[in-house]
């Protein structure tokens, strides 16, 4: 106390001295009372993410953890002053790590946003639930737990606005490496190709869209089958993909790859969508999601038409509605889908290229003017999601109806020369299934592991399918005909466990029964069987270190093969025996691969991968009868790259290189025929939510080897797409599309083998067959908001 307060009036002295103590007592207090650290956890849409397990530790500690409250909050009260690590696990997200400063007597605020993992598995969805890491504000923050291999990705519902669609197939073609072209009329399925893959229509690939599988197994036309002209590019809320035989929640048809295709559950506003363009192209598109029951229901409708330019117009003629009741959020949720596809149209199929170059056929022209196609597809489909705590149970069941007429005649006068070589191939279909996948967080030897345990199950019942001889579309003779019932089972289970902060595995198991039984017209060729396999999985990730991620992969899968060609006996044309098929073929994958956001707004991955298949015989569907198949071997490099230049602009580029070849030492050759080598995919994208926006797409894929000594191949092909819009006002904007914007003179597919034209040897004449990519052509369309 200075000496002023010592000599002034005794009750001065009497009031100070006890505040001074007052004022000493409280500062004290203040740096003995402990610290507070609070906030909420959110989704990509904004919404509240409640039963988050929240840990707090300290130099590698754990100090204490709590659940998000129904809001999202959370809550740490009384730490001591110092640094604080902050870790948010949540089933379907990514692990996010924060780091906070605690100061004594203060409230720190730490809100976060968890990004869904890339194989999140979740009912309802939205425009903005999927979205790219390199677009999030603190990338390197979610890239713990997002996905377990550098293949594994999420196109988002942004992406795909902004991105020229000639068909709706085209959607799979923002998978990496995915080419996706066609050899027949519109309404057939689409060719694809992946990782060296000529995947036919669909073989090795596996697809669902809002939970339904889309390959048909023992199909008319092919194993696989894949036709996803049903599908509604404006109700797509992202396309999950993952490749290779490494995920044990994925089965038949997933050797190279597989794709999760999600429909939104409600629109932000309702729209209607009017095209039209060049050779009489029409497109209507409506849909609306008002609000029912304490949910939304989405109806759509899409009615389309196209002649193309071929010199018999296609004709094509399209109508597809989708109606779907959803309610609840990320962690709970229920939907049950219904949706109704019809397709007619005229097929131009590949043909002569000896004929187009003598003048014989024009470039756009065709043989057989009868060739057609009918395809029908009903589904309803239910979905529902709980969670409890930190566990999750989801389920699915299903019921599709399919029925499929394909008029083809690829040979021309080959094996009839009066009536001509068209057949049909038709088939009615019912499948019935479902699955069920129960989650857990917990812990394993004292780590932080998720495990998963889940069936499924599949049902199909042909009656009939079968392949007839025709001529006009008339039916000449039965070349067999079958009621096929199949089952594949399966039940899987795989845990992840993350053994140090910078080092986690995944293990996993898998086994699948297929089961059969089939009837035929000739009673030889008719039979039942089993076969099962049991897949091991395995999958490790190290890092991150500097916001980069690296990968290893490895494991087991597989894929069926047609019923009858396990059954077969005798060839039905020729009345030779026959070889059967495997049921169930082998295939083995490896993969190394490194996932980066070191640069600010670019997500980068690279993959080196190998994957190979066991010799096998192929039932082909056009024939009615086997074929031999041979080992293959496939190896190759990924590069993909997703750049935010700026909030308006983004671009992205995709680099995918492969070697195929059969690993046996046959004299014809080891080149597998259609495998691609290159696939080149880049684009500059003006977001469409600018009031001008547009983007500039390009498509390339190498040279093939059409037979197995490489001694004829196909061309290269390059196309450039590109789309351009203006808003005119905030409910009306204008779109043009182009595509083949130079007007190559290119193939979209091209084959080699022997056919027969009129005039011609009675032996037919090896050639290459070709299907041109369509010439330039324009679209505008306008869009209306409500």
């Amino acid at each position: 106390m200075n000496a002023s307060m010592a000599s002034g009036p005794p009750f001065l002295r009497r009031l100070l001295l006890p505040a001074v103590l007052v004022l000493a007592c409280a500062s004290l207090a203040r740096a003995q009372e402990g610290g507070t650290i609070a906030g909420r956890v959110v989704d990509q849409t904004g919404g509240a993410l409640p039963g988050v397990i929240v840990e707090l530790s300290s130099n590698g500690a754990t100090l204490d953890s709590v659940l998000s409250d129904a809001a999202g909050t959370y809550r740490f009260d009384g730490l001591a002053a110092g640094t604080a690590e902050l870790t948010f696990r949540l089933l379907n997200f990514s692990v996010l790590r924060r780091t906070v400063v605690v100061t004594p007597g203060a409230t720190t605020s730490a809100d976060v946003l968890l990004t869904l993992a890339l194989n999140a598995d979740v009912i309802v969805t939205g425009t903005s639930t999927f979205r790219n890491i390199a677009d999030v504000e603190n990338p390197a923050e979610n890239l713990v737990g997002i996905a377990s291999a550098a293949s594994q990705g999420a196109i988002t519902s942004v992406q795909l606005e902004a991105r020229p669609l000639m068909r709706a197939g085209e959607v799979l073609e923002t998978v990496p490496g995915m080419v996706v072209s066609q050899h027949s009329g519109e309404g057939k399925a689409n060719q694809y190709y992946l990782r060296g893959f000529n995947l036919d229509h669909g073989t090795d690939f596996s697809m669902t869209v809002a939970g339904v599988p889309v390959n048909t197994p023992t199909g008319a036309h092919a194993h696989g089958y894949a036709d996803v002209g049903f599908l509604i590019p404006e109700l797509v809320s992202g396309v999950q993909y993952k490749k290779g035989p490494y995920f044990a929640d994925e089965g038949d048809f997933s050797a190279a790859g597989a794709a999760n295709i999600n429909y939104v559950n409600s629109l932000d506003t309702p729209l209607v969508r009017v095209s039209g363009g060049h050779d009489k192209w029409g497109r209507v598109f409506a849909a609306a999601s008002p609000s029912l029951g304490g949910g939304h229901l989405l109806a759509a409708l899409e009615l389309n038409h196209s002649d193309g330019p071929w010199e018999r117009p296609d004709n094509y003629e399209k109508a597809n509605a989708v109606l779907r009741f959803s309610r609840g959020d990320a962690r709970n949720g229920v939907s049950v889908t219904g949706s109704g596809y019809w397709a007619d149209w005229d097929s131009t199929d590949q043909v002569p290229a000896r004929a187009i170059a003598d003048g014989r056929i024009a470039r756009f022209g065709l043989v057989d003017p009868s060739d057609r196609g009918y395809s029908r597809r009903t589904t309803l489909a239910t979905e529902v999601q709980r969670s409890f705590g930190s566990s999750s149970l989801r389920g699915t069941a299903f019921v599709a109806q399919n029925s499929l007429n394909l008029f083809s005649n690829f040979t021309y006068f080959l094996d009839d020369p009066a009536n001509g070589d068209q057949f049909e191939q038709a088939e009615r279909r019912v499948t019935t299934g479902g699955r069920l996948v129960y989650r857990r967080l917990g812990r394993l030897f004292g780590r932080h592991a998720e495990h998963a345990v889940g069936t499924q199950v599949r049902y199909d019942r042909l009656a009939p399918v079968g392949l007839y001889h025709t001529a006009s579309r008339q039916r000449l003779s039965t070349v067999r005909e079958d009621r096929v019932g199949q089952t594949l089972s399966s039940a899987y289970g795989q845990s992840e466990v993350e053994w140090t902060r910078v080092v986690r595995t995944t293990l996993g198991v898998r086994t699948d029964l297929y089961a059969f039984d089939v009837t035929s017209n000739n009673p030889v060729n008719s039979g039942t069987g089993t076969a099962a396999l049991v897949s091991p999985k395995f999958a490790a990730a190290f890092g991150p270190w500097k916001s980069t991620e690296f990968y290893t992969n490895a494991g087991m899968g597989f894929h069926s093969n047609d019923a009858r060609g396990a059954v077969i006996a005798v060839d039905p044309k020729s009345g030779e025996p026959a070889e059967r098929v495997t049921p169930l073929v082998r295939a083995r994958g490896a993969e190394f691969g490194v996932r980066t956001v070191a640069v600010r707004g670019l997500q980068s991955t690279v993959a080196l991968w190998y994957l190979g298949l066991d010799s096998e015989l192929l039932f082909v569907g056009d024939a009615g009868t086997t074929e031999p198949g041979r080992p293959s071997r496939r190896v190759g490099v990924e590069w993909a790259n997703y750049w935010r230049v700026r909030p308006w602009l983004s671009a992205d580029a995709d680099v995918s290189f492969s070697r195929a070849r059969f690993t046996d030492n046959d004299p014809a050759g080891r080149e597998i025929p259609g495998a691609l080598d290159r696939v080149i995919s880049a684009g500059v994208t003006l977001e469409p939510r600018q009031a001008l926006f547009g983007s500039l797409r390009l498509r390339h894929f190498g040279p093939r080897a059409l037979i197995e000594d490489a001694s004829v191949t196909s061309a290269s092909t390059t196309l450039w797409n590109g789309e351009l819009g203006y808003r005119v006002s905030p409910t009306t904007r204008v779109v043009v599309e182009g595509f083949n914007l130079f007007d190559a003179k290119v193939a979209d597919i091209d084959y080699f083998y022997a056919s027969r034209l009129n005039n011609e040897p009675a032996e037919g004449i090896e050639d290459v067959h070709t299907h041109p990519a369509l010439p330039r052509s324009l679209r505008i369309g306008l869009q209306i908001t409500f």
